[in-house]
């Protein structure tokens, strides 16, 4: 399975802001650890919020807003409604890398987010 990172939406805003990431057709640059992604739009599921359970297991996961959509989801700011279920989400990106990640480099993208979220 290919690498793949989430970044909340807040998070890319600041960084882009703040000259620690550059956002340019859909590629984005972490020059600070060489690295490129290339971006899709996708949320994290952060809660089930309307009490009926979660039968589409969503809870914790991060998916493609283009495929929540597909299922029939309704994606507006930072909430959703799938049939009768509502959840809490967190806007943001699925990067996926241009090139490979090794170990280290894996390492060094943790530390970098965990410093930063």
């Amino acid at each position: 399975m290919e690498n793949r990172i989430f970044f909340p939406q807040s998070g890319l805003d600041e960084w882009v802001v703040d000259g620690t990431a550059d956002l340019q057709d859909g590629e984005l640059t972490l020059p600070a650890e060489g690295r490129k992604y290339k971006l899709t739009e996708g949320v994290y599921v952060l809660r089930e919020v309307s009490g009926g359970g979660d039968a589409h297991d969503l809870l914790g996961r991060v998916k493609a807003r283009e495929h929540l959509e597909q299922l029939g989801a309704e994606i507006v700011e930072s909430s959703m409604l799938l049939g009768e279920a509502a959840y809490d989400i967190e806007p943001g990106w699925i990067g996926s890398p241009v090139g490979s990640l090794g170990e280290r480099e894996e390492d060094l993208l943790a530390r970098f987010l965990a410093k930063d979220l």
